[in-house]
């Protein structure tokens, strides 16, 4: 028995130690090489925020200017709850004593200055498609706004959701760290567009259903699915009858623009904040959005739950 213990408690040990060593962030995921980077567009970190819709979740709840980014907004998920931080340029609260470096790692790796795995509930699974350069450009652009004092709640997470590390093991599973490559058998306008969807304007991470895990189920992807925040359902975005199959490209370019479907409703909800971010863009770039979303394969996601009555 004892010898049965001994080895128990060796390969707990090794186990722990394997855990400690494939889930730290330097290994799971890396630092990009960012070399020497050109002086940063502003112009284009501007357009960039827009895309990103950084204001949508890092704006202080209650205000109504959308560039005071002192955090505190909630986001709702199975996991627990979720408190977006403080990015404004304030050196104690915010983000003002950061590097290019630590904004590119945690944007394109999800690790913080201090070495720890962000939550995905921050879509750095999408931003990493990003370039260096891009991603210094819109930091350049958040170094302009205000600095702002004060911290968002810390974010209130069951067990073992509460534990950074196990993110490091979701990373090991569902996160790849590669930047965006345009298809050369495809058009500027498309690959365009790919890069804007899929990378600063993220749209997969709502229009899409997720496991058990909280990761996307790549099989449906776009294919809408509940509201990550428990907060209805989100559209198909594919080719699919569900979707945008009788949607022009102009018709989804303008629903980027104005929120008008082409009946002339009105979106609402989240999508209205999108659409606020997205009506920044220029023409073409959401035209080049619309060419990528109307080449998307028709994929059935799942069924949306018929309303039932009061």
């Amino acid at each position: 028995m004892r010898r049965l213990l001994i080895t128990l408690a060796i390969f707990a040990a090794l186990g722990l130690a394997g855990f400690v060593v494939l889930t730290d962030p330097r290994v799971v995921s890396p630092s990009p090489e960012i070399g020497t980077l050109p002086a940063p567009d502003i112009e284009n970190g501007k357009l960039l925020f827009a895309a990103g819709g950084c204001s949508s979740c890092h704006a202080t709840p209650g205000q109504d200017d959308r560039l005071r980014l002192g955090g505190g907004l909630e986001l709702g998920s199975p996991f627990g709850k979720f408190h977006a931080p403080n990015i404004s340029p304030h050196t104690r609260d915010g983000i003002g004593n950061w590097g290019v470096k630590d904004f590119v790692d945690a944007m394109a790796t999800g690790t913080s200055p201090s070495g720890q795995h962000y939550y995905p509930a921050f879509p750095y699974t999408s931003y990493r498609l990003m370039p260096p350069k891009a991603l210094a450009d819109l930091f350049a652009y958040i170094r302009t706004l205000a600095p702002l004092e004060g911290r968002a709640k810390d974010h209130e997470l069951r067990f073992p959701f509460n534990i950074r590390r196990v993110v490091g093991g979701w990373k090991l599973l569902f996160f790849d760290g590669a930047s965006f490559k345009p298809d050369p058998g495809k058009s500027e306008e498309w690959n365009r567009g790919a890069y804007l969807v899929n990378g600063p304007g993220h749209c997969a991470e709502c229009h899409s259903n997720r496991n058990a895990l909280g990761a996307i189920v790549q099989a449906t992807r776009f294919a809408g699915g509940p509201d990550p925040e428990g907060k209805g359902w989100v559209p198909n975005i594919t080719q699919a009858e569900s979707g945008l199959s009788k949607w022009s490209k102009s018709e989804i370019a303008e629903l980027l623009k104005t929120g008008l479907t082409p009946s002339f409703d009105s979106v609402g909800g989240t999508m209205a904040a999108v659409v606020r971010n997205m009506a920044q863009l220029s023409d073409a770039d959401r035209l080049a959005m619309a060419e990528y979303l109307k080449s998307l394969p028709a994929v059935q996601g799942l069924v949306r739950p018929a309303k039932t009555g009061s």
